[in-house]
């Protein structure tokens, strides 16, 4: 319903329709379409961050070739992708993120967690590394991660796989200096 009415024009009591419940019983749960929109935005960050973590703890961002460490990132940038796009409203839900100032905090917060996780395991594959530039670098990787993925979700047909091998070749030229 998101992307065929859009935020501005989405209300609770459209949601209410298509839920088939009264707006009491809406209400009763969630406050307003914010807080609609913030639950399902943090269902679809949830599944991704879940799937991004369980890479990078089983190896992700390591490999003992450049091609390895490549085939990898570009492996679960696609499997982001495809969390999205199976995540009903996906498209909609990841613009609204991003251009609706409440509920901007949770993208940041999931982008911060995942950086995070991405830190610690940073440290250990590149421990000469200045610690606040990994910091930044790891965030800076998720933002990069997150612009490419919007841009293969939003236009499909578009060269989607281009985008993603250029952004995770990116990514490995990248970290391959660190070494």
């Amino acid at each position: 319903m998101l992307e065929r009415v859009g935020f501005e024009q989405l209300t609770t009591n459209l949601i209410c329709e298509a839920a088939g419940l009264s707006p009491p019983a809406l209400y009763r749960y969630f406050p307003n379409k914010y807080a609609v929109l913030k639950e399902l935005g943090d269902r679809l960050m949830r599944a991704q961050d879940d799937e991004v973590i369980a890479w990078a703890d089983a190896g992700g961002l390591t490999g003992d070739t450049f091609e390895e460490r490549l085939a990898k990132t570009l492996a679960i940038h696609e499997r982001m992708v495809a969390i999205q796009r199976e995540f009903p409203g996906g498209s909609a839900i990841g613009r609204a993120l991003r251009a609706v100032p409440v509920l901007q905090d949770l993208r940041f917060r999931s982008r911060d967690m995942v950086a995070g996780h991405f830190f610690r395991h940073m440290r250990e594959i590149y421990p000469n590394t200045d610690p606040r530039r990994l910091e930044v670098v790891t965030r800076m990787t998720v933002e990069l991660s997150y612009a490419a993925m919007e841009m293969v979700v939003e236009e499909p047909d578009r060269d989607a796989d281009i985008i993603n091998r250029e952004v995770c070749l990116l990514f490995a030229h990248y970290f391959a200096s660190f070494s």
